[in-house]
């Protein structure tokens, strides 16, 4: 098996950027065809390798990468996930990322975080939890590591 395919598997031909699925017959020349991409130059990063659209890939090369949030969740404040994920890859402990409304708009997000970051940051443990406060709901993102 190739580095493609390996890095391929483990991120289950998802695009670590865009969240979309990468199509493993795709010629690798296309904008939608695979890519592996080199996610951090951190030598202590758990995973150092991820699986690109070849698009997704190049573009990030000639500006900073962002993991949009959807226009479906209605978030307050949302926080840069690619540097929240970095700071609880490297640090571990908790951090505020975005505040909602209400607790069903909370929920409804936090659902999505937990998702995303399972296949953003593979293998960190991330919770997302959510703390009622001055009339909005605070959407947290937590490892178990402090």
């Amino acid at each position: 098996m190739s580095l493609l395919d390996d890095v391929a598997e483990r991120d289950g031909w998802r695009c670590w950027v865009c969240d979309e699925p990468v199509d493993p017959d795709m010629s690798v020349n296309d904008p939608r065809g695979p890519s592996v991409d080199s996610r951090t130059a951190d030598r202590k990063a758990k995973v150092t390798e991820r699986l690109a659209h070849r698009g997704c890939n190049s573009r990030k090369g000639a500006v900073k990468v962002v993991v949009a949030w959807p226009d479906r969740l209605y978030v307050g404040e949302p926080a840069p996930l690619i540097t929240v994920a970095d700071r609880l890859e490297r640090k571990g402990g908790r951090e505020i990322v975005g505040r909602c409304p209400t607790r069903q708009d909370a929920q409804e997000a936090a659902d999505w975080l937990t998702d995303r970051f399972s296949r953003l940051v593979p293998g960190l443990p991330v919770t997302a939890g959510i703390e009622a406060g001055g009339g909005q709901f605070l959407l947290i993102l937590a490892t178990g590591r402090r």
